[in-house]
């Protein structure tokens, strides 16, 4: 048996509705099964998904105050008045600016653009910056990403005779600032008809009025930003990032061409993965540690060497910040492990001094990964005597209103369901770690603190190759809302094992079902390698992909988790070493039997565990045990009783035998024969005195001799006489295995020749044998 490390959900697709939806598009079985399992429930509804367009692009005058917006803009370009767009220091902020940016001086304004450091402004509007901009002349701010919660700061800009145009995408609260437009796809007062645009899509549909037409060259930052900002790829959303992934493989645009380069990307091969892993943390590297402009620069830029110079600036802040989260990860975990020894407790937080607060979130993120516990990470700063940080959640723990109840010690929060950012007093941070871990304990059951992952494509192995696997790309972009597929194989057989990796830490095998075969791959499954055995059947979930090596493509499926409810067999026969296979055995819930006191007594020293007799097994709890035998039984159903007993999901043969009979077997008749008419024609025989020369004669072991003596002794055909052995007077007429000894040794031979010495294929099916016959015997 191998448990899943998370909590499998599967979805099955109705098997109608998929044959439909692949007949009439005469698409893959694969493909058909996403669609439907998305929700697409026909196959009209599947063709309009895949052939999605420009058509389904709304009125940006849909939204609220876009129109007093636009007047306000086209007046100040008018009258050459300065505008100043203000963005935020993520990557949907730089190319919510950078769109902005664009318009406007397409459009003949006189704009620059400001955009907060994270460390010494914060999110948002800031009046400092805004001041900044009227001592610079400037009479209209365009806010992109950022403002909808700037309530004071736009007074502040109104007072100082500045117009502010607020675009936003985050969520609106009780009071909307005083300002002059604001442009908002979910503004309580407009009409939009998709509401989760990112904050570049709000920037864009201002552009698209500006420009009064739907403006292509911006498709690319569209693309960008909406996917390093996770909002769901569906919608005009996926036609936006849908166009722009198309737009960045040929684009122009300098900037792509140097992301590229110092992400090792083809330009032509950039996905939304490229995004979302490459260029994404690279953009928003730079606003975690430092001022965001030049990345802004960047994207303007005309100038391939400038871009290609800000660019490789971005790279080495990226590779900063992962030294730099690297390093506070390592010491998060490390006061999770000495504070919690026996285990995390339902939140973790840490906290310390000098950790760097851009990047602590990212922090959170790892811990929830490695633990899955709510993680709180925070900064703490002894001079002001504040903790700042970010936190991140699990699903069953809604992070806002956890924090919430505990407003009386953190004056200032905010974030969602999942993920929030907070600043408190040091003095509180371990009555807050107290009370949240009250209320999680209170509102998380144990099976809350397991993993989930969603699975949503069940296969087969017949139904999956290289061109099926392709052919999803019709169905790009993946993301937020519209997740790359996770796909389920279920009772596949392993037919062969492999650890990879130069710590052995990664699996390679190769899966079967039926005539059809794939390789798998597990990086960081390695362990798992040791816990299956050869052609046991499992379930795995995980990630097809295309593997080319030497121009030839093939199948393969990335492992992410595995499980089998099937018994296993491990063999570790013939392992003397102890310590080579001792680390094998799991650490909870093993039995280590002995049939035989002496090899209990040997095995206790050695592994340092209680060695139990079959006598101790009556009482343990069935089911849960892993069982190594540690020796052979006097006989089989000795062993099957133990199964019947434990019934057992994995068992270590070991099958120690301190004397094998196996090879040593049983003397012929002839052998016999010959030794009795020895004796008989001696008279009498000193075998004490010359046993080992009549073994040498014979060419016998000194352990066959005394074996056939023992026999003759048992059946009353010899006898002792003053340490001599003479024929009975009357030995009795009865066959050679009638003999106790005899019988014991010809069992002792079956037996082993059954389980010591037996191939893996052969051994395997006697325990299944056993276990039928038991199971058997249990149901009737």
């Amino acid at each position: 048996m191998i448990e899943s490390k998370k909590r499998w959900r599967l979805t099955t697709p109705d098997e109608g509705l998929v044959q439909a939806i692949q007949q009439e598009l005469s698409i893959s079985s694969v493909l058909a099964k996403i669609l439907v399992t998305r929700g697409i429930s026909s196959a009209e509804k599947a063709k309009n998904f895949m052939a999605v367009g420009m058509e389904n692009i709304h009125n940006p005058y849909l939204m609220k105050d876009m129109d007093i917006a636009v007047e306000r803009i086209r007046r100040a370009i008018e009258n050459q008045e300065k505008i100043v767009v203000y963005g935020d220091y993520d990557a949907d902020g730089v190319t919510s600016t950078t769109v902005m940016m664009t318009v406007l001086e397409d459009l003949g304004a006189e704009a620059s653009f400001k955009i907060p450091n994270r460390f010494k402004h914060g999110y948002g509007p800031n009046k400092e910056l805004f001041q900044l901009a009227a001592d610079e002349g400037a009479t209209l701010i365009v806010t992109v990403d950022n403002g909808i919660s700037g309530i004071d700061e736009v007074a502040f800009a109104n007072s100082l005779g500045l117009d502010v145009i607020i675009s936003d995408h985050h969520d609106i609260g009780d009071v909307m600032p005083d300002a002059l437009a604001v442009i908002h796809p979910r503004h309580p007062e407009g009409s939009y008809p998709f509401g989760e645009l990112a904050g570049v899509g709000v920037a864009f549909k201002m552009a698209q009025a500006l420009y009064e037409d739907v403006p292509e060259h911006l498709f690319e930052l569209v693309a960008i930003g909406t996917i390093a900002d996770l909002v769901p790829l569906h919608g005009e959303n996926r036609i936006l990032v849908k166009a722009g992934l198309e737009a960045l493989r040929d684009s122009p645009r300098p900037a792509i061409e140097a992301l590229a380069e110092v992400s090792g990307v083809k330009q032509r091969d950039i996905t939304e993965e490229t995004i979302g892993f490459m260029f994404g943390p690279r953009v928003n590297a730079i606003g975690r540690l430092q001022d965001a402009d030049p990345a802004v620069r960047l994207f303007m830029t005309e100038d391939i060497g400038e871009a290609r110079s800000l660019a490789g600036g971005l790279d080495v802040l990226n590779k900063e910040r992962q030294a730099i989260v690297k390093q506070i990860a390592e010491e998060a975990t490390a006061q999770v492990e000495q504070r919690y020894p026996d285990g995390p407790p339902h939140v973790i937080i840490v906290a310390q001094e000098g950790w760097n607060p851009g990047v602590v979130g990212i922090v959170a993120s790892k811990l929830v990964e490695q633990y899955y516990r709510p993680a709180i990470v925070l900064s703490l700063n002894p001079e002001t005597g504040k903790a700042k940080g970010s936190a991140r959640s699990i699903e069953g723990f809604h992070l806002y209103n956890e924090l919430a109840e505990n407003r009386d010690i953190l004056p200032h929060f905010g974030g969602h369901p999942m993920a929030a950012g907070m600043t408190l007093d040091i003095e509180h941070v371990d009555e807050l770690r107290s009370r949240l871990n009250k209320q999680a304990e209170a509102g998380l059951s144990e099976e809350d603190l397991v993993p989930v992952v969603e699975i949503d494509i069940p296969v087969r192995l017949d139904e999956i190759d290289t061109e099926t696997i392709e052919s999803m790309r019709m169905l790009a972009p993946f993301g937020m809302g519209f997740a790359k597929p996770k796909f389920f194989l279920g009772d596949v057989t392993v037919s062969s094992i492999r650890k990879i990796g130069a710590s052995q830490n990664h699996l390679k095998v190769e899966l079967a079902q039926d005539a059809a075969t794939i390789d798998a791959v597990g990086f960081g499954l390695g362990p798992v390698g040791d816990e299956l055995t050869p052609d046991v059947k499992i379930d795995v979930i995980g990630d097809l992909q295309v593997n080319e090596w030497n121009g030839r493509k093939k199948p393969q499926l990335l492992i992410e988790d595995v499980r089998t409810d099937e018994w296993q067999l491990y063999d570790i026969r013939g392992i003397r070493q102890v310590a080579r296979w001792s680390k094998l055995i799991p650490d909870k819930n093993q039995v280590f039997l002995a049939f035989r006191p002496d090899t209990a007594a040997v095995f206790e020293s050695l592994l340092g565990q209680t060695i139990l007799g079959t006598e101790d097994l009556k009482g343990l709890e069935a089911h849960k045990y892993h069982l190594v035998l540690l020796d052979l039984p006097d006989v089989e159903d000795e062993l099957a009783a133990v199964l019947a007993e434990l019934k057992p999901k994995r068992i270590y043969a070991h099958f120690y035998a301190k004397e094998s009979q196996y090879f040593e077997q049983i003397p012929t008749r002839e052998q016999f024969a010959w030794l009795f008419s020895f004796i008989k024609k001696r008279g009498t025989f000193d075998f004490k005195k010359h046993c080992d020369e009549l073994a040498k004669h014979k060419g016998w072991s000194r352990e066959t001799l005394f074996f056939m003596l023992q026999v003759f002794f048992e059946l009353d055909f010899v006898t002792l006489n003053n340490g001599l052995t003479e024929i009975a007077k009357a030995p009795s007429k009865r066959d050679l295995t009638e003999a106790p000894i005899y019988k014991k040794r010809e069992q002792q031979i079956a037996l082993e020749q059954k389980l010591l010495y037996a191939s893996y294929k052969d051994l395997k099916q006697w325990f299944d044998a056993k276990v039928a016959a038991k199971e058997e015997e249990i149901w009737i």
